[in-house]
């Protein structure tokens, strides 16, 4: 497997800039007809060929006949996105970290998993996705072109320099985690907060494309994140630190003393596990377990329960403040909605004011257990100025 950067610019900015256009509407839409193409940039039918066959001969995309069904004329050759250039992408945690390589049409050619007992240190983690990458490089992804990598981590990450300024349940502080994954792979390195790269990824292939106005809320095993978009655009806040909405304070319902909690203390996935007498489950586990325990076990219907109410104001404190037309949630949060997503959308609704509310939808995330390694991706790709 070989290395690549973006499409050449060959001293032409016009022409780099056409050449990543067309790109990214393959990316991001899927296969296109060369007409479709020329429609969508304005260029003309000769330009686009020119665009589209340096591209192919490149490797960036690939070219075939449209398919013959309901066809008259002269067909327009499809363009796509090549499935052979990756970027990996990476979601570490406290119990596992999971790695994939994820091709630029968003297959995801490779997956793994690797749980472990112990916290990795910041260290540990770019020594084991060094690993993976060079078993990966000499075996399943021989004759791929390898992009770059993007990181997906559960903290707060500054902007500027992939710095992990606060990675509180992985034990993070200040960790450079960019710069120790490039020192052991010899690629570039995109890094970003797990929540606001779940939210990107939903808003443009998930539950919330089409909408320009978004909440991602995001639970797992470290907590609570989330992710903001606004008019379209990711918002990432002065140190890229935005959407940290597990901590902010909440008076738990039942809770003893007076003093509020932050939100991912009593929202939290640690205590549905403890109900239900599980160590450890990853979220389809969790699911089936949670969907077993909902007719049967009081304690955990008493638990989910009380987790909803202090979820669903959390909600409304947020839809108050930032008016989306869609909230997003994640993780065993969606499967706390779930049971009753229409009580628990009246409840948001009755928590915030009615104006901001009107035409809210509260949805599940579509892209499953994807959607962090999606959004590490997209990272990764954008980053490298690919796309």
């Amino acid at each position: 497997m070989t290395t690549d950067a973006a499409p050449k610019d060959n001293g032409d900015g016009v022409r780099a800039r056409n050449l990543a256009r067309i790109l990214r509407l393959v990316h991001l839409g899927g296969p296109q007809s060369r007409a479709q193409l020329t429609t969508a940039t304005g260029l003309n039918r000769s330009t686009v060929a020119d665009l589209v066959g340096e591209l192919v001969g490149d490797g960036w995309v690939v070219e075939r006949e449209p398919d013959p069904v309901g066809r008259v004329g002269r067909p327009s050759p499809v363009v796509e996105a090549s499935p052979r250039r990756v970027v990996i992408a990476v979601n570490p945690e406290v119990d596992a970290i999971e790695i994939a390589a994820v091709d630029l049409a968003r297959g995801i050619a490779l997956r793994e998993r690797i749980e472990s007992d112990a916290l990795l240190s910041a260290e540990a983690t770019a020594e084991l996705v060094a690993e993976v990458i060079a078993c990966w490089r000499d075996e399943a992804l021989r004759g791929f072109r390898l992009v770059g990598i993007g990181i997906a981590v559960p903290g707060l990450v500054r902007a500027a320099d992939g710095l992990v300024r606060n990675a509180p349940h992985l034990g993070w502080v200040d960790a450079p985690l960019r710069a120790l994954v490039a020192s052991q792979t010899g690629l570039p390195v995109a890094v970003g907060n797990d929540a606001s790269l779940g939210a990107l990824a939903e808003h443009l292939f998930g539950a919330a494309a089409g909408a320009d106005d978004v909440i991602y809320l995001n639970g797992g095993p470290s907590g609570i994140g989330g992710g903001i978009i606004v008019h379209g655009l990711p918002v990432g806040g002065v140190g890229g630190y935005a959407g940290e909405f597990g901590q902010n304070r909440v008076r738990a319902a039942g809770a003893e003393g007076p003093e509020p909690i932050v939100l991912e203390d009593t929202v939290s996935r640690a205590r549905l596990l403890a109900v239900l007498g599980l160590q450890t489950a990853d979220d389809p586990t969790l699911a089936e377990a949670l969907a077993a325990a909902s007719e049967t076990a009081g304690d955990v219907q008493g638990e989910s329960r009380r987790q909803r109410v202090v979820l669903a104001q959390a909600i409304a404190d947020a839809v108050n403040i930032l008016n989306p037309s869609v909230v997003v949630l994640g993780g065993f949060l969606a499967m706390l909605v779930e049971s009753d997503p229409e009580g628990f959308a009246t409840a948001v609704a009755t928590g915030a004011m009615a104006e901001n509310a009107e035409g809210l939808r509260i949805l599940s995330a579509s892209l499953a257990a994807d959607r962090l390694l999606l959004g590490a991706a997209e990272l990764a790709f954008t980053s490298v100025g690919v796309i």
